[in-house]
This record gives structure tokens, sequence and C-alpha cells, in this order.
């Protein structure tokens, strides 16, 4: 099993339309999928259409009370399961320091998943705190979405600066620009001469588009309800890239 995450310090940098157009991708390949939706806001959970359960406490998770298991959700696409989001995970912070050995407990929750998934997506909170600790040491592969602005680029060059700062030797970071807009010169030069910052990242970026934004009304992915659009075709050249990165 492969567990990757999508995760920025920055909020509204399409980190929760990426993780669920790549899950949907790696499910279509065959590969079986789970998305576990971090973010007590729960947009992920809104366009794969499992926010309508009955909840959960973060507490009794992070406890070993509730297994993880039970909380596992079928989507209406083959292969792509999820854990919703619930609002008690904003307290995931405290809950981990109260239960000891926050750094790790997060990848013991995760392991049992291995029995039934090949890959396991987070969609993370815009955080440094406690859980983002817990997510970089529970996964393999940290995906950042950058829009291509200097602020952007800058408060991804603070999460380098703090992860080198810390003790994460399995964890490859990879960024990626996102909300691509070639109307606007300062993105176009970022696409032309990548930031330092953005060197090793992948090659693929994905467009602003309206149809990213309609995900919302579809409750899907865009390759689902608008499948030759430019993003929906980056999205498509994304999956392949990180496949091209993963032991599937």
């Amino acid at each position: 099993m492969q567990t990757i995450a999508f995760y920025n310090l920055k909020g509204g940098v399409g980190k929760t339309s990426t993780a669920v157009n790549i899950a949907w991708h790696a499910a279509r390949w065959k590969h079986r999928t789970l998305l576990w939706d971090l973010d007590p806001q729960g947009a992920a959970s809104f366009y794969l259409g499992v926010d309508d359960g009955d909840g959960y406490k973060a507490g009794n998770l992070i406890k070993g009370k509730q297994p993880i298991g039970r909380l596992k959700r079928e989507t209406r696409w083959s292969n792509l399961d999820a854990i919703p989001a619930d609002l008690s995970m904003r307290n995931a912070d405290i809950k981990l320091i109260e239960n000891g050995g926050a750094k790790n407990r997060l990848k013991q929750l995760i392991a049992p998943l291995g029995e039934s998934y090949e890959l396991v997506i987070l969609d993370c909170p815009p955080t440094l705190s406690p859980m983002a600790e817990s997510i970089f040491a529970a996964v393999d592969y940290l995906f950042v979405p950058v829009i291509p602005t200097h602020l952007s680029v800058r408060a991804f060059q603070q999460v380098l600066d703090w992860l080198d700062s810390k003790n994460y030797k399995n964890l490859t970071v990879v960024p990626f620009f996102n909300m691509v807009d070639r109307h606007r010169d300062l993105h176009v030069e970022m696409l032309v001469k990548r930031p330092k910052a953005m060197k090793g990242g992948l090659k693929t970026w994905i467009p602003y588009s309206t149809h990213v934004e309609q995900m919302g009304d579809h409750r899907a992915p865009v390759g689902e309800f608008a499948p030759y659009t430019p993003s929906a075709q980056a999205f498509r050249a994304m999956w392949f890239e990180i496949v091209g990165k993963l032991k599937l």
C-alpha cells in the first residue's frame, strides 16, 4: 500500500479538487483506492457524495476506540471508497497530544487499510500542527499544489524549511503548479522559469478552470462530466506522472 497526501499551508490552492480527481483516476485504472478527508470543512466528502453519514468522534478514533475500517464509505465509483470528514476533526490536534505519540498515530491508524487498498490518499487541512506532523510521518509522498505567485511559492518554501528542521526520512515532497492562469504574465513567467523551490516538482500543471469550480454542481471529478476539457486532460496527465512515482 502507498499513502500520499495533498497538502499546503495555504488554503484555497486547489488541494481538495486535485486529491479528488487523482483518486478518481486511480480507481478508474483499477487501483483499490481510499480517500480520507481529514479537513473538517469536508469539501472532498461533498464532492464524492459521502457527506451524509452519522459522523464520528475524532477522540474515539485517535484513541483506538473506533475501528477505522467502520468509517469507510463506498462512493458511486468502483474501486473508490472514502472516509468522510467530521467536524470533530477540528480538535484532532488536541486529541493527538492527549493520546501521546502524536507523530506516529496517523500512520498506525492507516496501517490496517493495507489489507483492502493499494492507495490511500489524504486530503489535508491547511495547517502546521500536530496533525500535520502526523500526516508527514504517515505518507510516502506529499504533493503540494502551488499557485504561481510569489506568496504561494513563499508559503511552500516555509513548509520546506520546516520539514528540513524535522526528521522525516521517508517523506518525498513533490510540488506542482495549480490554478494556472496563462493570461497572467507572472504565472507564465513562473511556468517558463520555475522558482528554485519548485525544482523536482511535477511537470504537469493544472489550469484555472470553471470546470473545476463546477465540481460542486456535479459533485463529481472533472473527468466525469467534462472529460475533454483542458483541466480534465491535465488531471489525467498528472495521474500518469504520479503513478510513475508510486509502487502500485
